[in-house]
């Protein structure tokens, strides 16, 4: 029975401690569960240039990719619902995606990364620069031509997971951001959570967009006219492969319902049977991906798989079934089954293309834990 160590927690407090008073990190806030156990730590300051104002317990992150996985639940909950297949080709809800070589691109290509599509739009830049609003992208995804045919290739696209967020506003005939609040955010209790900056958050005396924390923003994207992650634009904007505003608190409400196999409190959200299917490595199944295509990745539904990816976030000590994601603005999300364990660790430091400090983090989170 997984339980943690209270000696060995105390590491992952002074790590954290460490990386804040250095200034290596602005500011971390952190969830973890085992079993039935949950902790949170907080460290920081919620405004870069401000040292004195201290890092809010009830502070709002822009958690950036890990939107990704959200998004593609929502397809999952409409999966449910009968409304789709995984195999369905994505011209069957977008007719004009189906044109320049995507005729044959599904959901599920979508979902897993394989469908040929590139991870940001070549005029992206410009696009953000112009504050052009989020139907101008699809649009262009729309009229892209993929890197290679669907099934080919193994290639993280955020293009893909935006039109991914379309198909769920033509189906449901909501927003993406409406349809995910009602179906997921609201029976999941996560109150602190959306996607795209509300109105309503701005209003008030003590407005919630006061309590999103600020991004450390890198020398190469601190340029004129502002359109990073700490601008309104931004903020607003909802991207479906980035823009989820939310805090561990709440992550850790979605975590706990993926690993009491899709029940919360007294509702199932989802199926037992969709998780296992969303959380396995689909890439073997997919017909076309050649063994060097695979190599060094592995996706679910959306889920990114630990065991069979090359990457730095996830640390070095986690089971072979844990999986998760990661965001560009410093953030990670996993979840180890084989631990009873999840976390959600949340900085304002961007960590591309490595993310160092949430390894080790996720080191000392793993190391205070027994399983027996």
């Amino acid at each position: 029975m997984s339980r943690i160590i209270s000696e060995r927690w105390h590491h992952v407090e002074k790590l954290i401690d460490r990386f804040c008073q250095t200034d290596q990190v602005p500011a971390i806030a952190l969830q973890v569960t085992v079993r039935d156990e949950s902790r949170h730590y907080y460290r920081g300051r919620q405004r870069i240039a401000d040292q004195s104002e201290s890092l809010s317990t009830d502070a709002i992150f822009l958690v950036a990719s890990i939107t990704k996985p959200i998004v593609a639940s929502g397809i999952l909950k409409l999966l449910e619902e009968g409304e789709l297949l995984l195999g369905d080709r994505v011209k069957r809800f977008i007719p004009e995606f189906g044109c320049a070589g995507k005729h044959g691109v599904t959901l599920r290509h979508l979902m897993t990364h394989t469908s040929g599509l590139p991870d940001m739009l070549p005029d992206n830049q410009e696009l953000r620069a112009a504050n052009a609003p989020l139907s101008e992208f699809v649009q262009q995804i729309c009229e892209l031509t993929p890197d290679e045919p669907p099934g080919r290739i193994v290639q993280y696209q955020s293009t893909g997971i935006a039109i991914l967020g379309e198909v769920i506003s033509r189906i449901s005939g909501q927003s993406c951001a409406d349809y995910l609040r009602q179906s997921l955010f609201e029976p999941l209790e996560m109150h602190d959570t959306a996607l795209g900056l509300p109105e309503s958050w701005t209003q008030g005396d003590q407005p919630r967009v006061d309590r999103i924390a600020e991004i450390r923003i890198p020398e190469e994207l601190d340029v004129e006219p502002h359109w990073d992650w700490n601008s309104t634009y931004w903020r607003q904007f909802g991207a479906p492969w980035g823009g989820l505003l939310t805090t561990p608190a709440d992550l850790g409400n979605f975590a706990g319902m993926l690993r009491q196999g899709g029940g919360f409190q007294d509702q199932q959200i989802l199926s037992r049977q969709t998780i296992r299917e969303a959380t396995r490595d689909q890439l073997p199944s997919i017909a076309g991906l050649s063994d060097a295509a695979r190599q060094g990745k592995g996706w679910g539904l959306g889920w990114q798989i630990v065991s069979a990816c090359k990457s730095d976030y996830y640390g070095d000590l986690l089971s072979r079934s844990a999986y998760g994601h990661a965001g560009a603005t410093g953030t990670v999300f996993w979840i180890d089954p084989d631990l009873d364990a999840s976390a959600v660790i949340l900085s304002t430091e961007p960590q591309e293309p490595h993310g160092r400090y949430l390894s080790r983090i996720t080191n000392a989170i793993v190391t205070s834990v027994d399983p027996e």
